[in-house]
């Protein structure tokens, strides 16, 4: 498995922005946001979106500007979220390379199932992934040691999903924090605290897979 699928949100309203960020990192994958297009392409650049969720009406550019931006930087996949659902508007969405719409207001359960609709497509939705006696499966958010469920928090589980994709690869503190928590800035002392965490939990059930490379960072092994 490759490491968890990331997704960039581009909403104005707060907190529909902050529903959308939390019901992505539900599902174990990673999450960034924007309140609008402003900083658009430095985004493309460095989070690497798998997909992009943007509302059409933003202050600044719209939606379908931004779209056709997503475009000249990869190949991600996007939804539109709008209240303009003619068909005219449609295809000029469709047109620049929109994936999928969904009018506002959406129920949240519908947008994360066609998230992970383009997601799967594009073989970036997550399935279950087997180290030893380990099981982690990010769709359902389950984890599994010794035929034993393991109860971990959402960021636990984020940093779990992207040790697990990454298995047998050394990992630096400063790629957990860009890739777990969408941001290098943080005090590296935040992913000791939640692997330390992760490992209490995991440890209770079986011997450690989350090694330590001492001045490097971490490695997953099977035990």
């Amino acid at each position: 498995m490759t490491n968890p699928a990331r997704v960039l949100v581009v909403e104005d309203d707060d907190a529909i922005r902050a529903s959308l960020v939390a019901a992505v990192e539900s599902r174990g994958w990673t999450a960034t946001s924007a309140p609008d297009g402003r900083d658009l392409e430095a985004l493309l650049d460095t989070f690497r979106p798998d997909l992009v969720v943007l509302d059409w009406m933003l202050p600044g550019r719209s939606g379908i500007d931004l779209a056709r931006v997503v475009t000249t930087h990869g190949d991600a996949g996007m939804i539109l979220l709008t209240a303009r659902d003619g068909v005219d508007d449609k295809l000029r969405g469709f047109g620049v390379g929109v994936d999928d719409y969904l009018a506002k207001p959406f129920v949240m359960a519908e947008l994360v199932a066609r998230m992970t609709a383009i997601l799967r497509r594009r073989g970036r939705a997550p399935g279950v992934v087997e180290i030893g006696d380990l099981l982690v499966d990010l769709e359902a958010g389950a984890v599994v040691r010794g035929g034993t469920p393991v109860v971990l928090t959402g960021t636990e589980l984020r940093l779990l999903g992207f040790l697990v994709g990454e298995r047998g690869r050394t990992l630096s503190k400063t790629q957990i924090l860009t890739q777990v928590w969408g941001y290098d800035n943080y005090d590296p002392n935040l992913v000791e605290v939640h692997v330390s965490s992760l490992r209490r939990k995991l440890e209770e059930h079986g011997p450690r897979v989350i090694q330590t490379v001492r001045g490097i960072g971490y490695v997953v092994r099977a035990a």
